[in-house]
């Protein structure tokens, strides 16, 4: 089964968790793992910068892909959010239950 894994950061963790909380109770992500502690370098408006964010990885399918996107652009708090959309196949039972936990 083909499975979807979308990226996204923020720099607060009341923001991750609002962004999976969202995302969980709209149906469009099955699972959403939080990793702390991640170190961006980046250039923003002609400026190096260098922060601290948390990075989201959610779980969900081709057909819920660009619900959440939609869902993650609208409540983002950044004002150009990263949400990058890698596909692949996932284990049989695993694809089956991301499939269920988001279907309506």
């Amino acid at each position: 089964m083909n499975l979807v894994i979308l990226l996204t950061t923020t720099a607060k963790k009341s923001a991750a968790h609002r962004l999976a909380h969202q995302a969980l109770q709209h149906r469009v992500a099955a699972c959403i793992q939080i990793v702390p502690g991640l170190e961006s370098h980046y250039v923003w408006k002609g400026k190096r910068k260098v922060s601290r964010e948390f990075l989201l990885l959610a779980k969900t399918t081709t057909a819920r892909r660009q619900a959440l996107i939609k869902l993650w652009t609208r409540i983002h708090p950044y004002d150009c959010p990263e949400i990058v959309a890698l596909t692949g196949k996932a284990a049989s039972a695993y694809g089956r239950w991301v499939a269920t936990a988001i279907s309506s």
